[in-house]
Formats: structure tokens, C-alpha cells, sequence
């Protein structure tokens, strides 16, 4: 009898790993199936065509106490065009599929969709299809975006080679001290529902989690340059998550600087406040759906002090292992500690 397998213990990416590790492409046009941001599949000599779901549930990944449907349409479309930037390439059309209990009114969905055309407007997506159900445990989104992309400029997360640099877009942990905030005024809220939450002070965070946006004009830029990241992820799980996904696809070492990552002034004071390390909120807390990349080093002088992008460290040789360097020049072996999906809940 076969040993049983805990969900928590091997989380999103190993259960993935585990369910289908039996399948095996049959057809020549898939020239990327499971494994990255999307999937590849072959168009014509030029381009090829990028696919990428994601799902989102109520309780899981959103909580309506605080997040407002118009925003959590955007954020669903947003988190799906940001897999296929992630890949370098353009979003060009999406699915929607929702389930929904029958306490929402059909003026709450027409909410929901009013943030869904908001977010099709602003990275001239279309949708094209979708299906809906009813559901007995509230709302669920499901959502697949299509793209395109050259077929030399196709961007994976397993090019990385020593000496690269490693770049990320933005600022982070933005969006996880927004969700601290959040919680925190949802449970003053239920303790005392006459009290107002006090979000003063707080609006960028607070954008930053309810309203993110993906990184089309990265892509963009990076063309502009003339600038073809060796490898690239976007960032929803945490900063030390993805760069150990980059680095384990590679089969390379990494050594990333706390002084060098960018933290706006909002998400640090927010930090200090619920006493967290800065640096700590960024390795581990995900949702910013900036992009991270890297670059060789012929590249530096192209992006060198463009204010979109940040070098934080460079690529090393996999035996040199995965490490943080702090301020005192400490060298600290990264350790994925962002969201799991199947962590239990405590007794």
C-alpha cells in the first residue's frame, strides 16, 4: 500500500508536480505544457501562443468583507494578463468562468463585471468566452488568458546562467502590508462593526492589494531596449518563492542584497508598524505581480537607473546555493515562506 501524501507538505507546485507527472505531450505544436507561467503552443515560424489559468476562490484568495466586487474583477483579469508577461509576451484575449451562490444578487455580478471590462479596457484584452454555474460555497472566478509572443522572444524561467543579473520591476511587499491593514481593520470591524476603519495614510498599500496591475509596459520597455531577459516569473507568492522557482528551473545559485530591493516609504512604515522586518514582508509575502527577471551582463548599461527596474543580485553557480545577503553583509540561506494553499488551518 502506498504511502499517503499530506497536501500541506507538498503544497501548490508539488502536488502539481505529483498529479501530473505521468503525462507526456503528444502533439508537436505544444512546445511548453506544465511547468511555467504558461503554456507554449506553437502558431507559425514567427509566433507562438501563450495560455494561463488561474482560479480564484472566496475565502481562499479574497475576502468581500473588504475586497469590493468592481476591484476583484480587475484583480482577476490582472493576475492572468501578468502570467503572460511573465512569459514576454502580449495578453490578447480571456475566458471567464464563475460559480456563485444564490445570495448574490445579479447587481452584485454586474459589479464584478464592470471591474472585468475595466481591466479589458486598460490592456486591450478581449473576452471572448466563459461559462457559469451555481455554487454552494460562495463565488468562484476562473480565468484564462491568451497571448502571443515571438518565438525568439519567448522567456522562461529556466535560462538563468551565472553572472546574470537579476532585475525586478516596481516595489514590493506593497500588497502584503495592504492585506495586513485589511485584516486588521476587518477584525476591529467585527469586534465593534460602529467603529470606522482607519485607512488614512495607507492608500498606496491598500491599492496594491485590491487593485493590482500587471506589467504590460515592462514588456514594453524591455523591446524598447532591445533588452531579452534570460529567464522571467511574476512575482504572487513572494520574492524568495520566485527567485527560488528561477533558480531551480535553471539549476543555478543566486545571491540577492537587502539594500538593493526596492520597498516603497508606505509598505516600511506599515511593516515597523505591525513590527516586520521590511525585508522579511517582501521575501514572503507575494501579490505585488511585479515581474522578475534576469539579464546578462552585457545588458546592464540598457537598464541601468531606468526607475521601472532594480538589479538586486546576480545569478551564481548552483553549488554557491540560494542566499540573502542583509545589511551587515550576513549571508542567509533563502527559504520559500510564501502562501500555501493547503496549509492546514490551526485547532
Amino acid at each position: 500500500m502506498s504511502e499517503k501524501l499530506d497536501l500541506n507538505q507538498l503544497g501548490e507546485f508539488g502536488l502539481i508536480n505529483h498529479l501530473t507527472k505521468d503525462f507526456d505531450s503528444k502533439n508537436t505544436s505544444t512546445i511548453k505544457a506544465i511547468g511555467d507561467d504558461a503554456a507554449v503552443i506553437y502558431l507559425n515560424k514567427n509566433e507562438s501562443t501563450l495560455i494561463s489559468t488561474d482560479l480564484l476562490i472566496e475565502g481562499v484568495h479574497f475576502n468581500l468583507m473588504y475586497m469590493p466586487l468592481k476591484h476583484l474583477g480587475y484583480k482577476a483579469v490582472a493576475v492572468n494578463v501578468s502570467d503572460i508577461c511573465a512569459m514576454n509576451g502580449v495578453c490578447e484575449q480571456i475566458t471567464v468562468s464563475i460559480a456563485v451562490s444564490n445570495r448574490f444578487q445579479t447587481e452584485a455580478l454586474e459589479e464584478l463585471y464592470k471591474g472585468i471590462k475595466l481591466a479589458c479596457e486598460n490592456y486591450n484584452v478581449d473576452l471572448i468566452g466563459g461559462d457559469t454555474t451555481s455554487s454552494q460555497l460562495g463565488l468562484m472566478i476562473s480565468i484564462t488568458a491568451i497571448g502571443k509572443v515571438k518565438n525568439d522572444e519567448i522567456t522562461y524561467r529556466n535560462g538563468a546562467k551565472e553572472h546574470d543579473l537579476l532585475v525586478v520591476t516596481g516595489d514590493l511587499g506593497g500588497a502584503y502590508m495592504g492585506l495586513q491593514i485589511l485584516e486588521r481593520e476587518k477584525e476591529v470591524y467585527k469586534a465593534n462593526p460602529n467603529i470606522q476603519p482607519d485607512l488614512d495614510g495607507h492608500d498606496y498599500i491598500i491599492q496594491r492589494q485590491l487593485k493590482p496591475e500587471a506589467r504590460k509596459d515592462i514588456i514594453g520597455y524591455l523591446k524598447e531596449l532591445e533588452v531579452i531577459p534570460t529567464s522571467m516569473i511574476d512575482i504572487s507568492d513572494g520574492l524568495a518563492s520566485e527567485i527560488m522557482h528561477l533558480c531551480n528551473a535553471s539549476n543555478v545559485g543566486c545571491h540577492i542584497y537587502d539594500e538593493k530591493i526596492p520597498i516603497d516609504a508606505q509598505t516600511s512604515i506599515a511593516a515597523i508598524d505591525f513590527n516586520m522586518d521590511p525585508a522579511t514582508c517582501v521575501l514572503n509575502g507575494g501579490e505585488d505581480y511585479e515581474l522578475l527577471f534576469t539579464i546578462k551582463q552585457t545588458d546592464f548599461d540598457k537598464i541601468k537607473g531606468n526607475p521601472n527596474m532594480s538589479i538586486i543580485g546576480h545569478i551564481t553557480d548552483p553549488n554557491d546555493g540560494i542566499y540573502f545577503i542583509d545589511k551587515n553583509g550576513s549571508a542567509i540561506e533563502l527559504q520559500a515562506m510564501g502562501w500555501n494553499h493547503f496549509k492546514k488551518d490551526e485547532a
